[in-house]
Order: C-alpha cells, then structure tokens, then sequence
C-alpha cells in the first residue's frame, strides 16, 4: 500500500512559470497532517483526505498562500511508491500540473 508520509519535491506548472514547493505530511494515529514550503512562506495543509484506488492512493487538499499571489489552492494527487502525479486548481483558473518525488 502507498503511504503519503514523508517529505516531497513538488513541481507546479502554472501559467506564470514552474514553482517548487517542499511538503512534508506525517501521521499520527490514522490522522494524516501536512506543510508545503515554498516561495519563502510555510503553510498549514487542510481537508486532508485519502481514498485506496486501483491507480494508487489518492490525496486531496487545501491550502492558502500569499506568494507569488494570494490564492486559495485545492490539490489532487495520485502517490504511487516514490513519485506523485496530479493536479492543482485556485479557482477558476485552469488546472495545474504536479510532480513530485519523495526525498530519501
């Protein structure tokens, strides 16, 4: 089974460039949490969620950040083992595409 726990390098394809994010999600009896790093600002991951899927573990969430812009971002993401692939989305604007590696 795919765990999210632990530390990623996430890449965001937006329409203003690439940004890199660091996020590190942790769990604690069955309770999933999480930061993201980035653009000189920390901030608090919410509505964790993770669903078991045929294609890998699926994982949302929500966060808000004031750099480059003030936006309020929703993630999905699939993880499969080392690597997560999925999408970001801050309103109305256009889909956002994610990477990300799992640091060792």
């Amino acid at each position: 089974m795919d765990t999210v726990a632990g530390t990623w390098d996430l890449s965001v394809r937006t329409p203003i460039g690439t940004l890199a994010a660091v996020y590190v999600f942790t769990e604690s009896e069955g309770v999933v949490s999480g930061t993201a790093t980035g653009s000189g600002e920390t901030v608090v991951l919410t509505d964790i969620g993770l669903t078991d899927t045929a294609d890998g573990l699926r994982v949302t969430w929500r966060q808000a950040v004031t750099r480059p812009l003030r936006l309020n971002l929703d993630f999905e993401v699939i993880v499969r083992g080392a690597g997560l692939t999925g999408f970001s989305r801050a309103g109305r604007l256009p889909r956002s595409k994610v990477t990300g590696a799992r640091q060792t």
